[in-house]
């Protein structure tokens, strides 16, 4: 039976470990707020550069362009964006699941997978997947020069048809308790979707220069643009999910002490009375 010692022993370790869940609390707190903000300032962008786009390519009656080329996917490079750490409760696990179901879904083609995060990277290593680049440790500050690099090297692999289709896999960041999984498809650039109640001919754009000029440098441009919000949805995300696991497991550690602090005193209370019992069963016997 554990002792008051072993008792006060557990205690101890259970309030150290309290302290570190909780101080990791409030750095995710503050990370997220900066994260938050950047990603939700990163939508309008992305919104209107996708409207620009889609007048451009309404004044070019057949628009031909390298990133438009439709051919039949046989390759396939999917871009999966995992956090950098642990500790951030289902955030990792589900992401991997969601691309292990696309994998599933696209087992009779050839998938090329860009692993950004180390998580990911650890596990679609581990499961034998082949990489045509990978990059860790860029979601902690998220840079729109990695952006530009990633979807600079899917672009140019796309061109070369080397791959015939380039898929996102991310969280995008909803609310602090909620996030969506979602799995965008880059190239080609069939269709830009249309947000919620937005039309689109609400804007008529006067361009300086020919439209096929500006299409080509706008599909790049969108290209990065996506690449760059994915990594701000994601990031977001990740802290949003390690607040609310730390936050958890603060609350987790507290009803652990209470518990433990009960035991105790019940403990100590039964050898309180036990003491007692044998100096009155002693005094008893003698007089």
């Amino acid at each position: 039976m554990p002792t008051l010692l072993d008792f006060r022993r557990r205690i101890r370790s259970v309030k150290n470990t309290q302290q570190i869940t909780r101080a990791m609390k409030f750095i995710s707190a503050a990370q997220l707020r900066r994260a938050q903000e950047s990603a939700l300032a990163a939508r309008p962008y992305a919104t209107e550069l996708a409207r620009v786009l889609r007048s451009t390519m309404s004044r070019i009656d057949e628009p031909e362009h390298p990133l438009l080329a439709k051919r039949p996917e046989k390759n396939v490079l999917a871009i999966v964006l995992t956090g950098e750490r642990g500790l951030c409760g289902a955030f990792n696990t589900n992401i991997l699941k969601k691309a292990n179901e696309f994998f599933r879904q696209n087992r009779d083609k050839k998938t090329v997978v860009v692993p950004v995060g180390k998580k990911g990277r650890d596990s679609l290593k581990r499961a034998g997947f082949s990489f045509a680049a990978e990059y860790v440790n860029v979601l902690a500050k998220v840079d729109f020069g990695v952006a530009r690099e990633v979807s600079g090297l899917v672009t140019e692999l796309y061109k070369k048809e080397e791959i015939d289709a380039v898929y996102i896999i991310f969280s995008e960041f909803k609310t602090v308790m909620t996030a969506n999984l979602v799995v965008e498809k880059l190239l080609p650039v069939a269709e830009i979707r249309e947000e919620e109640g937005q039309g689109t001919n609400q804007v008529d754009y006067i361009y300086e220069q020919p439209p096929e000029q500006i299409l080509d440098k706008l599909l790049p441009r969108y290209i990065e643009t996506q690449v760059l919000r994915a990594m701000l949805e994601s990031s977001a995300a990740e802290h949003a999910a390690r607040m609310t696991s730390m936050e958890s497991a603060t609350k987790n550690a507290g009803e652990v002490i209470q518990a433990l602090t009960l035991h105790m005193n019940k403990v100590r209370q039964a050898a309180i009375t036990k003491e007692i019992i044998e100096i009155v069963s002693g005094a008893s016997s003698t007089a």
